[in-house]
């Protein structure tokens, strides 16, 4: 594995380590039970450093088709309503920025991720309906 994938895996196992934090503090439950992860194929995510994290915590990863942009949570459903909350507004710093976005997230509603979570599992049974296929955006 090459040096710069280890150090992407390194510092995604790290976010999963947040994540898992915040679980536990937040849902101390869900835990004890199995975690399912929606994750695409990035190098991170596929390295052998991150499958070992999520075989040590027994997470669940579904499969996901390569080059599937229909079954990205964040491309259909964050992404649009982050660049028009974003959109017109200018940051003097890279940190601004952050803290905007931070702002933005700690602002939703559990609904808008409700909502999300919802149109990711039609979007798939749409994905295993074409047999992999493209979905169309709605």
């Amino acid at each position: 594995m090459s040096k710069r994938i280890t150090l992407f895996a390194s510092r995604y196992c790290s976010t999963l380590d947040r994540l898992k934090e915040t679980i536990r503090r937040k849902r101390p439950g869900l835990l004890k039970r199995c975690v399912v992860l929606q994750q695409d194929n990035a190098t991170s995510h596929s390295a052998n450093l991150t499958h070992q994290w999520l075989q040590r915590y027994g997470w669940e990863i579904p499969p996901h088709p390569a080059h599937s942009p229909d079954l990205a949570s964040s491309d259909f459903r964050l992404f649009g309503p982050l660049k028009r909350h974003l959109g017109g507004m200018a940051f003097e710093t890279e940190d601004d920025l952050i803290n905007e976005m931070r702002n933005w997230f700690d602002n939703l509603d559990a609904d808008f991720f409700r909502v999300c979570i919802n149109s990711l599992l039609s979007r798939w049974q749409k994905c295993i309906d074409l047999h992999g296929d493209y979905v169309e955006k709605y």
